[in-house]
């Protein structure tokens, strides 16, 4: 039989999957890697102000991450910088905003490699309560708004010709976003939040031939990196939160294969 910890971070691990799978499909569909990527650096910060006021990891993780995407927004109207760029300089701050941060909190111990690469192995019955219960919220939220969201990723001025608000639906999605940052951040890791996000919806996208079928795809990879990672983790003592990203990238290894036989056969 299995530890109770090992166990906690499996049901942990496949819930964080289940909601990572449709909005990292959204990520890739939208090109959003890089936001994604600049939330989860803002992480740190958010976990930084969490330790140094007494406050829940998770809801200061989001309200940082929330910032941080208004942030975005206010910098898209005042300058004349591109997107990319905006995204590349909130992200390098905040990180090292929150580092500058942990230097001065020196009455204060941190697991630095833990708020970075995570320690699901670490979690309690409480994280599993929090990562299932939000992440039914942000799955029922992301149903309502799926439509919207949908056609604004096809055609946004299509979207808001019918009168589906897209901008309202973006602005819900990044904060779906942040909040899949805040369940994970202790589990996976600053570094490593984006990875369970894309590779898996990247892996259905190698595969699949229609939406419905790359998000279902896309949560299964999930599930299976998770399961495959922590195994491994376990029998062969390496870190749990990079472990289930490598497993996932193997993954993905194997789902090129099927797109070179393809090739070949289109080539013939």
């Amino acid at each position: 039989m299995f530890d109770d910890f090992f166990i906690r971070a499996l049901v942990a691990g496949v819930g964080i999957a289940i909601v990572a799978g449709p909005l990292g499909c959204l990520v890739i569909w939208r090109r959003l890697s890089y936001f994604g990527d600049t939330l989860s650096h803002s992480a740190l910060l958010g976990v930084t102000l969490a330790y140094s006021f007494s406050l829940n990891i998770a809801f200061s993780v989001f309200v940082i991450s929330a910032v941080v995407a208004l942030l975005l927004v206010s910098l898209q109207k005042r300058t004349k910088l591109a997107g990319d760029s905006l995204l590349g300089l909130l992200a390098h701050s905040t990180l090292a905003i929150g580092l500058v941060l942990i230097g001065f909190l020196s009455y204060i111990r941190f697991d630095l490699m833990g708020l970075l690469f995570g320690d699901i192995l670490a979690v309690t019955t409480a994280d599993i309560g929090l990562v299932w219960i939000g992440g039914s919220i942000i799955l029922i939220i992301l149903y309502f708004i799926w439509k919207s969201l949908f056609s604004a990723t096809v055609n946004y001025d299509l979207s808001a010709a019918e009168g589906m608000r897209p901008e309202v639906s973006n602005f819900i999605f990044t904060l779906l976003l942040a909040g899949v940052i805040a369940l994970s951040i202790k589990m996976i890791g600053a570094l490593l939040i984006t990875g369970l996000l894309l590779i898996p919806a990247a892996i259905a996208r190698n595969i699949s031939n229609s939406p419905r079928q790359m998000i279902v795809i896309a949560i299964l990879s999930g599930i299976l990196s998770v399961v495959v990672g922590l195994f491994a983790s376990l029998e062969i003592n390496t870190s749990s939160g990079p472990s289930i990203i490598v497993v996932a990238l193997i993954l993905f290894i194997i789902s090129l294969v099927p797109l070179e036989i393809k090739g070949q056969l289109q080539k013939r």
